[in-house]
């Protein structure tokens, strides 16, 4: 007997138009062709490096990618990194769990965020039926069709809506694959469709999902210009763990592939940039272990390591130069997770602090204008 567990499928979900959402789209986004914020010297000599990096690498063909936290969406800065990628400056998006989520109700309802402490109080934070009911069986209908996290949410905002297959013909593909299970390596994920079909009386056919505001979607975007975006979710992080509809096979199975697809973009970044905005957690972490699948490949094949350029922006002021090396122990900057993991990635390392309402436009109009 395993530890006793909740059901999950007796959480009660309410429509998301029901919630009182703090922002609307259009009072957050940000206009490419609008003004700059003011910046200090230092700040536009910092960014002016890393775009002329970003010039270089792209020169050469090698990878330029942008790992991001859920602020840089919730910011409105998504139409400023959509021009970068639409110019071709950036070749790879990554965001966590959050981060697409956010974007997803921006383009689907206009609208996103809530009262958190409230929600909680009363039991509905994170309880809204069409962020957790779209998300969960675009993400099951995504992976069957072997696509990670990103691509198959982005393929839900492109397409408005996704694709339900017919349970009698999932029935007769898990019969012909049984014979063969090594063959396909998508079949476990329409199992879990399949289940997910049965379990909770969905519809097979075409799910019309609209998006009004997808023109302003990051997930989105990268999609229609074949981008990879890829989520690095962490099971329980996220609002939509807490609807019936969600199941930690198909999360961790796009979640998986997305990893994949950013340690190929990984295996591309000698002589390129990795730009970390917000992202004190995912980005290092996940960008750590990517670089050290890239370099043991890459031993395999008599080749040196990875030496990416690695550009972090966040609002921590800090002044220490972690090209020199690590601060003692009893320095607060010694427990910085982001300067510490980037700094033992083998390349030169720049850190701006500043808001990203900053950061993201300068660097965007120093390359496109």
């Amino acid at each position: 007997m395993g530890y006793p567990r909740i059901d999950g499928r007796r959480v009660q979900v309410e429509p998301l138009a029901d919630r009182e959402s703090k922002h609307h789209i259009d009072d957050i986004r940000v206009d490419p062709d609008g003004p700059l914020p003011p910046a200090t010297s230092r700040q536009t000599s910092q960014i002016g490096t890393i775009a002329d990096r970003m010039r270089d690498a792209r020169s050469r063909g090698a990878s330029v990618m942008l790992a991001y936290g859920a602020h840089l969406v919730k910011n409105g800065l998504a139409p400023v990194v959509t021009r970068m990628m639409e110019d071709g400056w950036v070749t790879h998006l990554a965001t966590n769990g959050a981060g697409v989520i956010h974007d997803w109700e921006y383009a689907f309802h206009g609208r996103s965020e809530e009262d958190v402490r409230g929600h909680v109080a009363r039991g509905c934070f994170g309880t809204w039926d069409e962020t957790g009911r779209h998300t969960a069986l675009a993400v099951l209908a995504g992976t069957a069709d072997d696509l990670g996290y990103g691509e198959s949410v982005g393929r839900m905002i492109v397409e408005d809506g996704y694709h339900i297959p017919d349970p009698a013909a999932l029935r007769q593909a898990l019969a012909d694959w049984s014979a063969d299970p090594a063959d396909d390596e998508a079949m476990p994920a329409r199992a879990d469709l399949l289940q997910t079909i049965v379990r909770h009386g969905i519809a097979p056919g075409h799910h019309v999902v609209e998006h009004p505001h997808k023109q302003h979607s990051l997930t989105g975007n990268a999609c229609r210009l074949g981008v990879p975006l890829t989520v690095h979710p962490g099971i329980g992080y996220d609002i939509v763990y807490t609807h019936p509809l969600a199941g930690g096979a198909a999360y961790g199975r796009g979640g998986m592939i997305d990893f994949q697809v950013f340690a190929e973009g990984v295996s591309r970044i000698d002589g390129g940039v990795f730009l970390s905005v917000g992202s004190s957690i995912m980005a290092p972490q996940v960008f750590e272990k990517s670089v050290s699948i890239a370099n043991n490949l890459r031993r395999q094949e008599g080749l040196g390591p990875v030496r990416p350029f690695i550009a972090v922006n966040d609002l921590t002021e800090e002044d220490w130069d972690w090209n020199a090396g690590e601060p003692p122990m009893d320095d607060p900057a010694y427990y910085n997770r982001m300067g510490k993991s980037f700094s033992r990635m083998g390349g030169e390392l720049i850190y701006v602090a500043a808001d990203n309402r900053l950061f993201i436009p300068h660097l965007c109009r120093l390359l496109t204008s």
